[in-house]
């Protein structure tokens, strides 16, 4: 199959085009810096020309804006994708996203699900649990000096291989018209996951447990973490830090 993997120079569309290929379909990569705008519609039409399209698009902010670029990239690329007959339509989002109404990326995030659901193009939805990847970025944002900030929420790191696995083998499957949850193997507190980090990486900082720290703050319970038969991947996240 030819698939366009639209942000296919990312973290996980890398990964993602070389797994397609490697199994013999025709993978391109877009993103803005191959002359694809999913904003202002500059080149997509000839970019999802074919049998699949992958958006790994993501918005450049995490706050109020958020939503206008999924909405405006969703409508570009389901116009286009339909007009050109694609056959199916795969996005990556987050398990649990519609369980945190106060993050406003989150509501974005459940918009672009929503949007591709009402839309013309039989569909798959990969939810992934928070990448392993991401667990710096996360520690940085709550960092005061040679403290880090952290809250208990519980968070189920997975690797970006494992996500880049999934979603490479729902773009080659049939139209789930549906979801798929993948999460990493293990459930931490993210203040212990900070000090899982910082004993394989000590870099001088001391996590101090605060409920009240970061954007995860706004998250209840365990809603982050993968229920029922969702798929389990395999990389842990200690083996993931050597």
């Amino acid at each position: 199959m030819k698939i366009a993997v639209i942000g296919g120079t990312g973290l996980i569309g890398l990964q993602v085009v070389k797994k397609l290929n490697a199994a013999g379909h025709e993978a391109v990569p877009h993103s803005q810096s191959t002359g694809v705008d999913v904003i202002t519609g500059q080149g997509v039409e000839e970019a999802v020309a074919g049998d699949g399209i992958v958006n790994l698009t993501n918005s450049p902010t995490f706050d109020d804006a958020s939503p206008a670029f999924f909405q405006t990239s969703m409508d570009n690329l389901l116009a286009a994708g339909h007009k050109g007959g694609v056959g199916h339509f795969v996005i990556l989002s987050i398990v649990g996203a519609d369980q945190v109404p106060d993050l406003a990326y989150y509501r974005a995030k459940v918009l672009q699900e929503d949007i591709l659901k009402a839309g013309p193009i039989p569909y798959s939805i990969v939810h992934a649990t928070q990448f392993m990847e991401f667990i710096d970025a996360v520690m940085s944002w709550t960092t005061e000096g040679d403290t880090v900030r952290l809250p208990t929420t519980p968070l189920q790191p997975i690797a970006a291989q494992d996500v880049s696995d999934t979603v490479a083998e729902v773009a080659a499957g049939t139209p789930l018209n549906g979801t798929l949850d993948v999460g990493g193997p293990d459930v931490h507190p993210l203040d212990e996951l900070g000090r899982i980090t910082l004993n394989a990486r000590p870099d001088g900082r001391t996590v101090v447990t605060d409920d009240t720290a970061g954007m995860f703050a706004a998250v209840d319970g365990d809603v982050l973490t993968t229920k029922g038969d969702a798929r389990i991947a395999p990389t842990h996240y200690t083996d993931w830090l050597t």
